[in-house]
Protein backbone atom coordinates (compact mmCIF):
# COMPACT_ATOMS: atom_id res chain seq x y z
CA UNK A 1 0.00 0.00 0.00
CA UNK A 2 2.72 2.59 1.21
CA UNK A 3 4.46 2.15 -2.41
CA UNK A 4 1.53 1.99 -4.33
CA UNK A 5 0.57 5.36 -2.84
CA UNK A 6 3.79 6.74 -2.22
CA UNK A 7 3.23 7.52 1.40
CA UNK A 8 5.83 9.04 4.02
CA UNK A 9 8.23 6.39 4.26
CA UNK A 10 7.56 3.97 1.28
CA UNK A 11 11.05 4.58 -0.21
CA UNK A 12 12.67 3.18 3.00
CA UNK A 13 10.68 0.27 3.18
CA UNK A 14 10.78 -0.29 -0.31
CA UNK A 15 14.42 -0.27 0.35
CA UNK A 16 14.53 -2.80 2.94
CA UNK A 17 11.83 -5.04 0.97
CA UNK A 18 14.37 -5.43 -1.74
CA UNK A 19 16.81 -6.75 0.30
CA UNK A 20 14.53 -9.24 1.28
CA UNK A 21 14.58 -12.70 -0.96
CA UNK A 22 11.00 -13.90 0.53
CA UNK A 23 7.97 -11.46 1.59
CA UNK A 24 5.35 -13.10 3.64
CA UNK A 25 2.05 -11.35 4.89
CA UNK A 26 -1.48 -12.08 5.95
CA UNK A 27 -3.62 -12.22 3.66
CA UNK A 28 -5.47 -8.95 5.52
CA UNK A 29 -2.93 -7.06 3.55
CA UNK A 30 -5.00 -7.84 0.32
CA UNK A 31 -7.76 -6.39 1.31
CA UNK A 32 -6.09 -3.30 2.75
CA UNK A 33 -4.52 -2.27 -0.08
CA UNK A 34 -7.23 -2.98 -2.57
CA UNK A 35 -9.59 -0.31 -0.29
CA UNK A 36 -6.58 2.15 0.15
CA UNK A 37 -6.65 2.16 -3.87
CA UNK A 38 -10.23 2.73 -4.24
CA UNK A 39 -10.42 5.58 -1.33
CA UNK A 40 -8.20 6.91 -3.17
CA UNK A 41 -9.34 6.41 -6.89
CA UNK A 42 -6.09 4.33 -7.63
CA UNK A 43 -6.31 1.57 -10.36
CA UNK A 44 -6.33 -1.72 -8.73
CA UNK A 45 -2.88 -3.31 -9.44
CA UNK A 46 -2.92 -6.90 -9.19
CA UNK A 47 1.21 -7.11 -9.69
CA UNK A 48 1.76 -4.86 -6.19
CA UNK A 49 0.77 -7.87 -4.69
CA UNK A 50 2.81 -10.73 -6.55
CA UNK A 51 5.62 -10.99 -4.89
CA UNK A 52 4.22 -12.01 -1.46
CA UNK A 53 3.49 -15.45 -0.17
CA UNK A 54 0.18 -15.63 2.02
CA UNK A 55 0.00 -16.63 5.46
CA UNK A 56 -2.88 -18.63 5.72
CA UNK A 57 -3.47 -20.02 9.91
CA UNK A 58 -4.91 -23.48 9.82
CA UNK A 59 -6.29 -22.85 13.57
CA UNK A 60 -6.98 -19.97 15.48
CA UNK A 61 -4.26 -17.57 16.78
CA UNK A 62 -5.56 -17.39 20.21
CA UNK A 63 -2.04 -18.02 21.63
CA UNK A 64 -0.50 -15.61 19.24
CA UNK A 65 -3.33 -13.02 19.93
CA UNK A 66 -2.48 -13.17 23.85
CA UNK A 67 1.79 -12.58 23.05
CA UNK A 68 0.87 -9.31 20.91
CA UNK A 69 -2.01 -8.41 23.62
CA UNK A 70 0.97 -8.73 26.30
CA UNK A 71 3.20 -6.58 24.46
CA UNK A 72 0.96 -4.09 23.91
CA UNK A 73 -2.02 -2.96 22.62
CA UNK A 74 -2.75 -2.17 18.90
CA UNK A 75 -6.26 -2.62 16.46
CA UNK A 76 -7.79 -5.39 15.16
CA UNK A 77 -5.98 -5.22 12.11
CA UNK A 78 -2.97 -4.83 13.57
CA UNK A 79 -3.21 -7.75 15.78
CA UNK A 80 -3.93 -10.21 13.12
CA UNK A 81 -0.78 -9.18 11.00
CA UNK A 82 1.55 -9.06 13.89
CA UNK A 83 -0.45 -12.44 15.12
CA UNK A 84 0.06 -13.93 11.70
CA UNK A 85 3.90 -12.81 11.65
CA UNK A 86 4.45 -14.87 15.25
CA UNK A 87 2.19 -18.15 13.41
CA UNK A 88 4.41 -18.09 10.26
CA UNK A 89 7.97 -18.04 12.30
CA UNK A 90 9.72 -17.08 16.18
CA UNK A 91 9.89 -12.98 16.09
CA UNK A 92 13.80 -13.40 15.49
CA UNK A 93 13.89 -15.15 12.48
CA UNK A 94 11.37 -12.78 10.78
CA UNK A 95 12.16 -8.32 9.89
CA UNK A 96 8.33 -7.03 10.50
CA UNK A 97 8.01 -4.33 8.08
CA UNK A 98 5.41 -1.29 8.83
CA UNK A 99 4.32 2.70 8.58
CA UNK A 100 2.59 2.36 11.50
CA UNK A 101 4.40 3.66 14.46
CA UNK A 102 2.60 1.88 17.26
CA UNK A 103 2.41 -1.31 15.46
CA UNK A 104 6.85 -1.14 14.90
CA UNK A 105 7.11 -0.36 18.94
CA UNK A 106 4.91 -3.66 19.41
CA UNK A 107 6.73 -5.55 17.07
CA UNK A 108 9.75 -4.38 18.48
CA UNK A 109 8.91 -5.37 22.53
CA UNK A 110 8.05 -8.97 20.30
CA UNK A 111 11.74 -9.32 19.45
CA UNK A 112 10.64 -8.50 15.25
CA UNK A 113 13.66 -6.54 13.44
CA UNK A 114 12.04 -3.72 12.35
Amino acid sequence: MALALAERGAGEVERRMLRFERLISSNLLEAEVRAALSRERTPPRDDLLEPVAWILPDRPLTTEIALVLKAGYVRGADLWHLACALYAANASQLAFLTLDDRQRVVAEVLGFQT
